[in-house]
């Protein structure tokens, strides 16, 4: 029996790569950022001074669960690529960008690293832009679902990069105590 599969089961076989990928990636990134205490709400970065051009807090979220959709959805396309040229090393580097994008916020937020939270994401846009190659290569349109991601990274480097300059003192902060009264 050599059968060719149909479309359907094409489908089927992506969308069972999706519904692993999608939920795992979205829940790592999730605890990563909570591990970290990462965002607005956390003391030592309410304290810092901000560039101009900082979001509110609130798009951090957005954008984060939609890029770690899009990353998800990359990931099972390539996975479902069975037999296409370079995907192993597409797979593995895809995981070693995910470890340093996760490994961002717990430097940045948790152990108030600025400056190395900044050479943690240059490398982790190379990265990035090496796996985007990689998966264009495999699959086009895989590619093209990490482009945003790219985009986000390097302006998220320019915020990592403004903070670090706007507080030169930033590991040495300390951040105001909460006040209670009884």
């Amino acid at each position: 029996m050599n059968q060719i599969a149909s479309q359907g089961q094409l489908r089927l076989a992506y969308l069972r790569w999706a519904l692993f990928t999608v939920p795992t990636i979205v829940a790592l990134g999730f605890l990563s950022g909570k591990f970290a205490n990462s965002g607005f709400g956390n003391r030592w970065f309410d304290a810092l001074e901000k560039p101009a051009l900082m979001p509110p807090g609130w798009l951090f979220g957005v954008a984060w669960t939609i890029l770690y959709i899009l990353m998800a959805l990359a990931l099972a396309i390539v996975l479902h690529a069975r037999g296409a040229q370079g995907r192993g090393p597409a797979i593995a580097l895809f995981l070693v960008q995910f470890l340093l994008n996760l490994a961002w916020s717990p430097l940045f937020f948790r152990f108030h690293q600025v400056g190395g939270a900044l050479a943690l994401i240059l490398v982790l846009i190379v990265a990035v832009a090496v796996t985007t190659l990689l998966f264009w290569r495999i699959r086009r349109f895989a590619g093209v679902l990490l482009l945003p991601y790219l985009l986000w990274l390097a302006f998220a480097s320019f915020l990592n990069y403004e903070i670090g300059r706007l507080n030169p003192d930033a590991a040495t902060l300390v951040a105001p105590a909460l006040r209670t009264q009884i």
